[in-house]
């Protein structure tokens, strides 16, 4: 799931471009969500301190506090991959953006018209770069797993445990957040407490779904029929 922010101290300007990046992921059928900031120092310390994670990133320049050109220096070590799209209504400032290896220069004025194809070139590119991939976020950690790394989940208490090629990583959500959260095809419950990986899975034996790495993991019957008619599906649609 992408994550943005959008940081400008006009309110009206920043809900406007938060609406436009809610667009764009739209458009580009990327699942997201965006934060909004009023105040770049807000925005700094959850990057610096309580590190929140970032993919794409829109600033307004002119700013009380830290500018933008400011900020995005001090986000750079923190989000070293960060796209971030200037808005500014002084167009002086593009060189500048352009020598802090900025994705792209949107002027203020014509903001409505160029803001929503910089944001689409964003969200494809980071897409393309990233692929797909399960993001933890907590105030201790950032870990980000690979959604076809990821071999099955299951429930454990009140957290979800996920299994992947990385090893064992916990998450406080339940498994229909994860599943909801994961939002791909690729992933099925086989029972209640266990979410599987189509892509991992060798063969359906018996009442379990055996794993490429020689895991054997039991389907519940309530769900044998349907995990069967899913795996079918998707192995006669990717083959």
């Amino acid at each position: 799931m992408l994550r943005i922010a959008v940081c400008d101290d006009d309110k009206a300007a920043a809900q406007a471009h938060r609406a436009a990046a809610e667009a764009s992921l739209k458009r580009c059928g990327a699942a997201g969500s965006v934060a909004l900031y009023t105040d770049s120092d807000n925005l700094l310390y959850d990057v610096t301190e309580d590190r929140f994670f970032f993919d794409l990133i829109l600033l307004d320049i002119e700013m009380p506090g830290h500018s933008g050109m400011e900020l995005a220096g001090k986000l750079r070590p923190a989000l070293p991959q960060v796209k971030i799209i200037f808005i500014t209504s002084h167009i002086e400032y593009a060189v500048d953006a352009f020598e802090l290896s900025v994705f792209r220069y949107v002027p203020k004025n014509d903001a409505a018209k160029r803001l929503p194809a910089a944001l689409d070139d964003a969200i494809r590119l980071i897409s393309l770069e990233e692929g797909k991939y399960y993001t933890i976020q907590t105030s201790s950690r950032l870990e980000r797993i690979p959604c076809k790394e990821i071999y099955y989940i299951e429930r454990d208490g009140k957290n979800a445990r996920i299994t992947a090629r990385s090893g064992v990583s916990k998450v406080r959500r339940s498994l229909q957040q994860v599943y909801e959260e994961l939002d791909a095809e690729e992933f099925i419950f086989i029972d209640r407490g266990c979410i599987v990986n189509m892509i991992h899975i060798m063969q359906v034996r018996g009442g379990s779904v055996l794993l490429k790495d020689g895991t054997a993991l039991p389907v519940s019957r309530s769900h044998l029929q349907a995990v069967k008619d899913q795996i079918n599906r998707y192995w006669g649609e990717h083959i």
